[in-house]
């Protein structure tokens, strides 16, 4: 008994153990497109009408320069102040475009290639409370919260890249909320960060800090680390003014941009659902056709974010089975068009990590990697219908995000993962099982997820082990992380100049630099 048992923990030992990345099961760009939710007729439907949006109906509400560019390429703006594009036009643009986009990390590990159906997860949101399940209660967030969830992200290996989770409450200022954002952001993880400004010169003054961060403009332009995270249309088809400029300047300084259709289904999108994903492909192929008539071949994410409503009470219902399909439909639609596209989906109308939570993020996010979104925002962390963000959920939810990644890698099917021969062996050599089979302890660790949190004990080894809980060991390990994990990609003598230059609010011990 004591040699089984001691070859037993051995083997969980094993199994425990950090593997090398090539090992892994499930890693950054599996690629999916097996869910397609629409058939080809109804792709060529929707496609038909995405262009006819844009040549009849257009656009109101463009900025003097956005009507100047995209008119020189062909756009016509009527006498009713709406800017159209004729089906030509768009072409043009598509044609023109950035395909095969890389978001790069700080850490070039991280870099992340947006190309074909490759599926990578993000945290994103504006989340105005924090959802703290030890004290069971909602506070305000503030610019810890965020440095911190940052610290966590950078400890999931299913959460691919960090976009902004939470408003920081506690500064009042929106420059210097914005500079705290990225700066926090950026300091927190070496993955690529998303980010979001409230005004242009907001924005002006982040890519000055950014340059120091990278060592020069010049580093910044060959691997900008920083996409915005830009709604240049409010839903439905009116441009956004303060959104437009920050546009071009994000543009014109070298920074990826998620172009962002956010509409609600019922509400500023059609109640329709065939009708929502129209509006939200048309909405983000005007902000592409922008963004290239500034600078062909402009880095540019299609971020298609159709939203649900309830509609018996207008509220959003992010975990809804209709988010699910309007997220999927739309990159289906993206990859029929093989753009750089972005959905949303994981967000939970629950209040706290529950079963509600886990089922609404679990079920949304893998129908959006199967139909092969190339990024699934909103993936982990987000409740109440994106009002808070719980950090403890970050490390949960890198589970359920692990299982989607493997549901979405599929089966592999060749001469070896067929198994004749070990089947052969075992069946005629009279050995009754696969366990002692060396295939079996080959592929334990690369064709097999195991989740760090989910509990696969037997009842009797669950009371012997304390009857442990997921969200008491998420909490744990998330105390553990943020008492000893301080990243320290950006040096001393670089934090200092940003410190000179910028009202960075968090003192330099948050970040675990002494306070000289």
């Amino acid at each position: 008994m004591g040699r089984r048992s001691g070859g037993r923990q051995a083997k969980i030992a094993l199994r425990k153990a950090a593997l090398a990345d090539h090992l892994k099961p499930v890693h950054a760009g599996q690629v999916g497109g097996q869910y397609k939710p629409l058939k080809d007729a109804d792709v060529k439907a929707i496609d038909d009408t995405v262009f006819k949006i844009l040549e009849e109906v257009g656009f109101a509400q463009a900025t003097p320069h956005c009507i100047e560019v995209c008119t020189a390429v062909g756009g016509i703006y009527g006498e009713d102040e709406r800017l159209r594009f004729p089906r030509a036009v768009v072409e043009d643009a598509m044609e023109k475009c950035c395909r095969n986009l890389t978001l790069h990390g700080q850490d070039p590990k991280h870099d992340l290639h947006l190309s074909g159906q490759k599926v990578h997860f993000s945290t994103a949101g504006a989340a105005v409370m924090i959802a703290d399940p030890e004290k069971n209660e909602y506070r305000e967030s503030t610019a810890q919260d965020l440095y911190d969830m940052a610290r966590i992200v950078d400890k999931c290996d299913n959460i691919h890249m960090f976009q902004r989770t939470c408003v920081l409450r506690d500064i009042t200022d929106n420059r210097e909320m914005d500079i705290n954002t990225t700066y926090n952001a950026v300091s927190g993880t070496t993955k690529h960060v998303g980010a979001s400004w409230t005004e242009v010169h907001h924005l002006e003054d982040s890519l000055k800090m950014l340059h120091i961060i990278a060592g020069g403009e010049d580093k910044w332009r060959e691997r900008p680390f920083v996409s915005i995270s830009c709604c240049h249309v409010v839903p439905p088809m009116k441009f956004t003014d303060e959104a437009l400029g920050c546009v071009k300047v994000a543009v014109e300084g070298g920074m990826p941009v998620l172009l962002l259709s956010a509409g609600q289904s019922g509400a500023t999108s059609p109640a329709c659902l065939a009708g929502a994903v129209a509006q939200a492909w048309a909405e983000c192929l005007g902000g592409l056709i922008y963004v290239n008539a500034i600078k062909p071949g402009a880095p540019a994410i299609l971020g298609t974010w159709p939203f649900v409503s309830d509609l018996r009470t207008g509220a959003m219902s992010g975990g809804s089975p209709e988010q699910a399909i309007l997220s999927s439909a739309c990159a289906q639609m993206g990859n029929f068009y093989d753009l750089p596209t972005g959905t949303a989906c994981g967000m939970s109308d629950a209040k706290f990590p529950d079963i509600q939570g886990g089922a609404e993020r679990a079920y949304t996010t893998a129908c959006a990697a199967i139909s092969g979104a190339n990024i699934i925002y909103e993936a982990a962390g987000m409740y109440a219908s994106l009002l808070s963000v719980c950090p403890e959920s970050l490390l949960i939810d890198n589970d359920i995000l692990g299982a989607a990644l493997r549901i979405t890698r599929g089966i592999e099917v060749n001469e070896d993962t067929l198994s004749f021969e070990v089947l052969k062996d075992v069946c005629l050599g009279d050995k009754g099982h696969y366990l002692g089979a060396s295939q079996t302890l080959d592929v334990m660790q690369t064709e097999y997820f195991y989740p760090e949190f989910g509990d696969r004990l037997s009842p009797n080894e669950w009371v012997e082990q304390g009857k442990p809980v997921i969200l008491e060991k998420a909490i744990a390990r998330k105390n553990q992380i943020l008492e000893t994990y301080f990243p320290k990609h950006i040096s001393d003598e670089v934090d200092r100049a940003v410190r000179e230059q910028f009202p960075i609010f968090l003192p330099r011990e948050a970040f675990g630099r002494s306070a000289r």
